[in-house]
Order: C-alpha cells, then structure tokens, then sequence
C-alpha cells in the first residue's frame, strides 16, 4: 500500500470546503424558512386580533411543532447521506457559523 499526501491533502481539502459550502447555505436556508414561518403565524394572528378569523390555537401549535420536527429530522437525514469524513464535518460546522 502506497502512502500519497497529495492525494490525501486533496480529498481532506475537497471535503472542508464542500462541509463549508453546505452549512453555510443550511443555515441560510433555515432562516429564510423561520423567518416566513414567523410572518405567516404572526399575520395570522393580526387577522384573529381584527376579528377577521378564529384561530385554535392549540392545533396551530402542534401543527408548527410537528412541522419544525419534519424539518430537523430531514435535515438529519441529509448530513447523513453526505460523506461523513472529518475534514466535511469540520467544515460543515465552520460554514453554520458564519451562516
């Protein structure tokens, strides 16, 4: 078996930048999400407050925590499909951050 950094250094340095690209754009995706989410809640509310609507509220909440728990459970599943190497992992988290 052949020892070759180069190839090493490429694939490690392919991976963090791939990690990076994807959680960077994760975290993007996720706020533009709760962001609409939030004004969809919000503008129902409004319409409740005028009396335009009559809102059960407790069915609004489970819907949004059922909803949320899909959401993270995709997400789950889509880190767990992306190669899982170390350099990927560290990348994906630096990208999260500055996201």
């Amino acid at each position: 078996m052949e020892f070759n950094l180069g190839s090493m250094i490429g694939d490690v340095g392919v991976g963090g930048v791939a990690g990076f690209i994807t959680g960077y754009a994760l975290k993007k995706f996720m706020k533009i999400v709760m962001t609409i989410i939030g004004a969809y809640i919000l503008s129902l509310f409004w319409l409740q407050q005028k009396g335009v609507i009559t809102i059960n509220t407790q069915k609004l909440f489970n819907l949004a925590e059922s909803a949320t728990s899909q959401t993270v459970g995709l997400a789950q599943k889509a880190v767990g499909l992306l190669p899982g190497t170390g350099a990927f992992i560290a990348g994906f988290y630096l990208g999260f951050q500055k996201g």
